[in-house]
């Protein structure tokens, strides 16, 4: 799996970078905020120095924020939270994972309430630096451990990216257990996670850890579909092909293969990159076997090597067992 960064958890009272009016150009608005921060921290306002480091982050002028964020580091929590974001990923920065680590422990075992509100979302990012073995020593035991932490028995206000990355984790890793990868991906789902919407409608489909169930899978790929999920709609187009709905299927198939640009579509989405791609791997595959033997579109040979290779580029592994079921005649 290649994960993400949680988000900066924004505390009870905190409040947004200033705005200005609708109808002022994209550089017009940075430049009144700028100017309203500028004023704030003038006027003595603790949360100005932050907030302004957070403007630069949020327009992704990383370096600006780095030297901002640096100031404040040793009286600001959520300022630390951001540069370990940011030395872990490379943003503004080159790569120093040991130091992104660094910050989200002090985080983690800070006793200030200052950082109560930062706990689990820190959490959840040393599960990712011990998954990924960068900053520490690779170890998904532990990875486990701090993601059980950071999600909290399911509370919503945890980290609901940790609750959905559990339910990944049980699904494919050397701890597979598909009823505690349903029951996470449940959790996750029920506080509003658009990838773990789209991974229960897959195992409702085909009864993983849990009694399979077709309307059920059904209504969560739909909504995790319309929410713009590109591994539920894979699935949604395998279930018309296999359905004979060709007509559908290819319909559908369309519409995903139009954006192959996993990155921009993962971070839209805040999905995961792998399922993106097999999402859009999936619909080029039964896009490419209607072109290639005329279902629900006219026959068009080379469009459908076309559609082929793009399957193979994506996710060789998809488009592999795909050509398998094609050629023993399961699809």
């Amino acid at each position: 799996m290649k994960l993400r960064s949680e988000p900066l958890p924004r505390a009870g009272g905190a409040q947004p970078a200033p705005e200005a009016p609708e109808n002022c150009s994209r550089a017009a608005l940075f430049a009144k905020a700028e100017e309203l921060l500028a004023k704030r921290t003038a006027g003595g306002d603790p949360l100005a120095p932050f907030l302004k480091g957070q403007l630069y982050y949020e327009e992704g002028l990383y370096e600006e924020a780095l030297i901002q964020f640096e100031k404040i580091k040793d009286t600001d929590f959520q300022a630390m939270y951001q540069l370990g974001v940011m030395h872990y990923d490379g943003l503004g920065t080159k790569e120093d994972p040991e130091r992104g680590v660094e910050y989200m422990k002090k985080i983690l075992y800070s006793d200030s309430p200052e950082a109560r509100h930062l706990k689990f979302a820190a959490a959840y990012n040393l599960g990712r630096a011990y998954y990924e073995g960068c900053g520490v020593k690779q170890s998904t035991k532990e990875a486990e451990r701090l993601w059980l932490i950071a999600a909290d028995h399911g509370n919503p206000k945890a980290s609901v990216k940790a609750q959905s990355t559990l339910g990944m984790l049980y699904s494919v890793s050397v701890l597979k257990d598909l009823k505690k990868a349903f029951f996470w991906h449940s959790e996750a789902c029920g506080n509003g996670n658009l990838e773990s919407q789209g991974a229960l409608g897959v195992m409702y489909l085909h009864g993983q850890g849990i009694r399979r169930n077709t309307k059920s899978a059904l209504e969560c790929l739909r909504e995790a579909a319309e929410r713009g999920n590109i591994y539920a709609q894979g699935h949604l187009v395998e279930y018309y092909y296999n359905r004979k709905f060709y007509s559908t299927a290819v319909a559908v198939a369309k519409r995903i293969t139009e954006n192959d640009d996993i990155d921009m579509l993962a971070k839209v989405t805040d999905c995961l990159p792998t399922y993106v791609a097999k999402g859009v791997a999936m619909a080029a595959f039964y896009l490419a076997r209607c072109l290639q033997l005329g279902l629900g579109v006219q026959q068009d040979q080379a469009a459908a090597k076309k559609c082929y290779s793009k399957a193979c580029i994506l996710d060789p592994g998809v488009a592999s067992d795909l050509e398998l079921a094609a050629n023993l005649g399961r699809i």
